[in-house]
């Protein structure tokens, strides 16, 4: 137990007759980066909230750092949430201050990491302003510095790169690389399957309140087997839609990522594309994080929403 920062235990929660969360079992190591998936409505967010002690649980236990979940364990946690909770028309680095202070962090401590924070999170020239000033990046960056200015033991972050553009989305990632060098635990919970891949060491997938997969990124993609094919072609790839080598297939006009049938002979796949379509590349790969969401997902019938369907960085 010494070296789990959090682990759930058979956890149900129920909302007016609805499981939002059922019989659910996890555990996150300390110092890992990890990965918690599911399409919304999955049981994502309340989960989160279960850990936080915001709702509690109507059966089985949470413990965080080796004790039960509760007003002193939550203060060693920082929760961004998706959704902003920050004053709109109070000073950011004021804000800042405040709410660190409720997290327990004295406020000189506050003060003196309140400086090199803002630096490191583009937000310098910005402390002195109101939040309603700043655009949505920064307000998202000054959400991220109310969640890690009490220096916290464990980071939860609801879709951290939310409202980011390209530039902030690096600065944010490597931000979170060098706190996870630290020895730090994050749990992420995105859509960006790209970023999740990149970045974690275990993931879990929840679905209709459900653990449906769960471990190392490299066990749950080894567990699919190399069954993906990426090719970049010129010419009319449509016919691979009808292929009977080809279980399902995503078109990006000239480059195709697809799904073999199970017992599919890639060779054979090649030897067709070969004849049909002028190739500069055709390689058997393993699927992705986003495919197996994908796939785990419409399994179980359920129409997937728009924004992890198309999630790719």
């Amino acid at each position: 137990m010494n070296d789990i920062a959090i682990r759930l235990q058979g956890v149900r929660k129920a909302f007016e007759g609805h499981v939002a969360v059922h019989e659910l079992s996890l555990d996150v190591p300390k110092g890992c980066v990890f990965g918690l998936l599911g399409p919304n409505g999955a049981g994502k967010t309340t989960t989160l909230r279960m850990i936080m002690d915001i709702i509690g649980p109507d059966a089985g236990t949470i413990d965080i750092l080796g004790r039960p979940a509760d007003r002193t364990s939550r203060d060693r946690i920082g929760y961004m949430p998706e959704e902003r909770g920050l004053y709109a028309r109070m000073q950011v680095d004021e804000q800042l201050l405040y709410l660190a202070e409720l997290k327990g962090c004295p406020r000189a401590d506050a003060q003196r990491r309140l400086g090199p924070w803002l630096q490191k999170l583009g937000l310098a020239d910005w402390g002195k302003r109101k939040l309603n000033e700043l655009s949505k990046g920064m307000q998202q960056k000054t959400q991220f510095a109310a969640t890690v200015l009490h220096d916290p033991d464990i980071l939860i972050l609801d879709e951290p790169m939310s409202g980011l553009d390209p530039v902030g989305t690096n600065m944010m990632k490597d931000v979170l690389v060098e706190l996870s060098r630290a020895g730090k635990t994050l749990i992420l919970s995105s859509h960006q399957m790209e970023t999740v891949e990149k970045m974690c060491d275990r993931v879990a997938l929840i679905h209709r309140g459900r653990k449906v997969l769960d471990g190392t990124v490299a066990e749950v993609k080894a567990h699919h087997g190399k069954n993906a094919v990426v090719m970049a072609f010129e010419g009319d790839g449509s016919f691979l839609d009808a292929h009977p080598s080809v279980a399902s297939v995503n078109h990006f006009n000239n480059y195709v990522e697809l799904r073999l049938s199970p017992g599919a002979d890639p060779q054979a796949l090649l030897r067709a594309a070969a004849e049909r379509l002028k190739l500069s590349r055709f390689e058997l790969v393993e699927p992705s994080l986003h495919d197996i969401f994908v796939e785990k997902v419409t399994a179980a019938g359920e129409t997937l929403p728009e924004e992890a369907a198309q999630a790719r960085s």
